[in-house]
C-alpha cells in the first residue's frame, strides 16, 4: 500500500509541475518587454480576446489609418494615445493618455467647450479641459491634473476625463480650439 500511494504522489507531483511549467511559459510569452510598463492597454480588441490573430503593435509616430484628413485630434481608445495632426497631415505631437470610465463611440466629434481650470469629476483639480462629446449625460473631454497625476479612474464612478501629462495638456489646449475635429478610433 505504501508503495502505490508514493507512486500516486509522484504522479500527481509530476502532473502539477507540468501544469506550473506550462503556465509559466504562457506568462513569459505575454509579459511586457519592459517591466512596470504594460505592453498592451487593458482594452483588448475583440480578435485578440477571442483568440484570433494578434495585431502588430502600432508605431506611435504613425497616425491611425482611417482617421480622416486635415487638422484634427485623433484619440485611439485601444492604444490609449492621442495624435495632434496639423495641416498637410503633419504630426505635431503624440502622447499617451489615461482613459476615463466612460468612453465615446468611435466617430468624429467637434470640440464643444473649453475650461482653463476646474475641479475634476473625481475631485482632482484639473486644467486645460477640452470637451468634445457626452455619453449618457457624462461629458467627455481631455484634461490634465494640476498635480501631474494620471492615475486610473475609480471604476465605480462614471467619469469622462481623459487625463494626460501637463505638458501634453498645454499642447492640446493650444491646438484644439472650439470646433476642432476630434476623431475617436477603436
Amino acid at each position: 500500500m505504501a508503495r502505490s500511494s508514493s507512486g500516486l504522489v509522484a504522479g500527481l507531483t509530476a502532473a502539477a509541475l507540468a501544469v506550473v511549467g506550462f503556465l509559466a511559459y504562457q506568462a513569459s510569452a505575454t509579459a511586457p518587454d519592459r517591466p512596470g510598463k504594460p505592453s498592451n492597454p487593458s482594452a483588448v480588441p475583440s480578435a485578440q480576446a477571442s483568440g484570433g490573430p494578434k495585431q502588430k503593435p502600432r508605431n506611435p509616430l504613425t497616425v491611425p489609418a482611417k482617421s480622416g484628413v486635415g487638422v484634427r485630434v485623433v484619440y485611439s481608445l485601444g492604444d490609449r494615445r492621442v495624435w495632434l495632426v496639423g495641416e498637410k497631415a503633419q504630426l505635431r505631437r503624440t502622447f499617451q493618455v489615461m482613459p476615463s470610465t466612460v468612453s465615446p463611440q468611435p466617430g468624429v466629434y467637434p470640440v464643444t467647450s473649453r475650461s482653463g481650470t476646474v475641479p475634476g469629476s473625481d475631485g482632482v483639480p484639473i486644467e486645460h479641459v477640452v470637451r468634445f462629446a457626452s455619453v449618457g449625460g457624462v461629458p467627455i473631454g481631455f484634461s490634465a491634473a494640476r498635480d501631474g497625476s494620471m492615475a486610473s479612474p475609480d471604476p465605480e464612478k462614471k467619469t469622462g476625463g481623459v487625463r494626460m501629462k501637463r505638458a501634453d495638456g498645454d499642447a492640446l489646449w493650444k491646438f484644439a480650439a472650439i470646433g476642432t475635429r476630434v476623431v475617436v478610433v477603436p
